[in-house]
């Protein structure tokens, strides 16, 4: 049973406290400000795996490897490298993800659905990513520089094109 419901939303909850968290995310409040940079967050949980960004903490470690992480979540994801386990799997199709929003972005190649919207030519894109790459080519920023040459990109995917194709640049 859920009885502490959101008046803005659909959203319920089980603990008054939970609610009051979620509440923030309609009236704009962060009070969690963090002190080593502008960012505040809507509850200390976020905030304190956000200063892990600047204290490079990674508390959680794989069993398997070398690699750790900041999140939880992250690692349990990573581990599915590991076992093969891809528990997300596509109503209409054989294919199947280790994250819940791969599946997500993966079901928009059905619907043909593209909600990110270019606000200067109206384009649209089924990742936000893709939106924020295509508007560097109005703005023409390329923050993305080659290790290898003075070349810059606006796309982080054209460094690595560079290495592999053995310096030819495909952007």
């Amino acid at each position: 049973e859920k009885p502490f419901a959101c008046a803005k939303c659909d959203k319920a909850f089980t603990k008054s406290d939970h609610l009051k968290g979620h509440e923030r995310t309609h009236n704009g409040e962060r009070p969690f400000a963090c002190s080593k940079c502008d960012k505040a967050f809507t509850k200390s949980g976020n905030l304190k795996r956000h200063d892990r960004t600047h204290t490079g903490e990674k508390p959680f470690a794989c069993s398997k490897c070398d690699k750790a992480f900041t999140q939880s979540g992250d690692l349990k994801i990573h581990e599915r490298t590991h076992t093969g386990e891809k528990p997300f799997a596509c109503f209409k199709c054989d294919q199947a993800f280790t994250r819940h929003t791969s599946l997500k972005t993966h079901k928009r190649t059905h619907t043909g659905e593209k909600p990110f919207v270019c606000p200067k030519c109206n384009k649209s894109f089924k990742t936000g990513p893709n939106l924020k790459a295509h508007e560097r080519t109005h703005t023409g920023e390329k923050p993305f520089g080659c290790s290898h040459c003075e070349k810059a990109f606006n796309r982080r995917e054209a460094i690595c094109l560079q290495t592999m194709w053995q310096g030819i640049h495909r952007y």
